[in-house]
């Protein structure tokens, strides 16, 4: 149709209005800034094109502003340039009966931007004279001098847009219009063409003044957050040094350490991983000897030792080679002690929870669980135990799986 058709379409009653949000721009009277006008900056990015709705509530409503704004960059106006797309004057003449300023950007001049960038400023007495009595005013009053805010305002901004369903079944904007009797509770769309329509509704959440940040960044004034941060990145690089040095550490405990009694001769090679408890006090510093018996073999007297890395410590899961001339064949069980040389009540006992030694030609594992402490103070004060291998009953017993369980976790 050549003369677009009005459709009202109401909202939901039940709707909840957000109250207006307070701007408290009289507080950046004192800061030094140079700014000319109150700037905000709003996201408009939509993949259908919506209209603005500007709600002003000045607390005095003797005061008249200055509104300009601009899509996509800053708004700039003063003597020199003049760069704006739109402005407008709020004069006390022009409150509607809840005391506000409106001021309304249809869908088809947003249609394309991502974003809009209004400013405010507070006429003086001579512009507000000049200005809001001359009906036939075309160009906005122009100054220099930085805003000086005497009261502050009250600001909510919504959105709102006209759409209907294509034959794809896919919501639409063009040839739509919002009108400007949009308000809470209804929505005013224009429309060359008839189908199914539909309307959408936004308040928009409050906007940061960075205006007011930037103005207000000073160290001075905001004691608390500054502190707040540089403890928290100290804090920080303490945790990524302690963190680093945590990693070296676990680097260190990585690979298996062959055992410093083997001998260049022995070829047969089986591993030995050692688990020591998790309870306090549980690691040890002194010296461990051992003798494995097989049904073919046993070793002599060998030494779990390794001079570049601490082992045997409490919670500690450590890896052995040891070589021997030939095939131990089936183990039997293991005679282990310590000396007893550790220094301190923490480094003297030992617990040790099982041993597992696997013959790296077959790949044959003989498990030796022990679960007691190596400690002259503690338990049966016993600094020797014999190990017998252990059987598919005694692996099957319920301290074993969840200590083993909970060792692979």
């Amino acid at each position: 149709m050549s003369h677009p058709i009005e459709i009202i379409i109401p909202r939901d009653p039940n709707i909840i209005i957000p109250p207006m949000i307070l701007q408290n721009v009289t507080s950046m009277n004192s800061t030094p800034h140079n700014q000319l006008f109150d700037l905000h900056y709003l996201n408009i990015t939509s993949s259908l094109s919506i209209s603005i709705h500007f709600e002003i509530q000045p607390l005095n409503t003797s005061l008249a502003y200055l509104f300009i704004y601009k899509f996509d960059q800053l708004p700039q106006l003063n003597t020199s340039i003049n760069s704006i797309d739109g402005w407008t004057l709020f004069c006390p003449l022009n409150l509607t009966n809840e005391t506000l300023y409106k001021y309304f950007i249809n869908n088809q001049q947003t249609s394309g931007h991502q974003s809009i960038i209004y400013g405010l400023r507070e006429l003086n007495s001579t512009e507000m004279m000049n200005t809001c009595s001359n009906t036939l005013i075309s160009s906005p009053p122009i100054t220099d001098q930085r805003f000086n805010f005497t009261s502050n305002y009250q600001l909510r901004i919504y959105t709102s847009g006209c759409y209907y369903l294509d034959k794809n079944n896919q919501w639409k904007s063009d040839g739509l219009t919002v009108g400007p009797l949009t308000n809470h509770y209804e929505t005013q769309c224009f429309s060359t063409h008839l189908t199914s329509f539909a309307s959408g509704f936004v308040i928009l959440p409050e906007l940061i003044n960075w205006n007011y940040v930037f103005a207000n960044a000073d160290f001075m004034k905001n004691k608390t957050i500054y502190l707040t941060v540089i403890c928290v990145s100290v804090i920080y690089i303490i945790l990524i040094i302690y963190a680093r040095f945590k990693d070296k550490k676990d680097s260190e405990k990585l690979g298996v350490t062959p055992l410093p009694d083997n001998h260049q001769s022995d070829q047969y090679l089986y591993q030995i991983i050692v688990f020591t408890g998790q309870q306090q006090n549980a690691g040890t510093n002194s010296n461990v000897h051992f003798i494995v018996y097989g049904d073919n073999d046993e070793t002599h007297i060998r030494t779990l030792a390794d001079s570049q890395r601490r082992i045997l410590q409490r919670g500690g899961i450590d890896p052995f080679i040891m070589a021997v001339p030939k095939s131990l064949g089936l183990l039997n069980y293991v005679r282990i002690w310590y000396d007893n040389t550790g220094q301190g009540s923490s480094s003297s006992s030992w617990f040790l929870k099982y041993i597992i030694i696997r013959d790296l030609q077959t790949m044959e594992k003989f498990y030796f669980i022990s679960q007691c402490w190596f400690a002259v103070e503690k338990d049966d004060e016993k600094i020797e135990r014999i190990l017998f291998v252990a059987g598919d009953v005694e692996k099957q017993q319920f301290s074993y799986i969840l200590s083993k369980k909970a060792y692979h976790s």
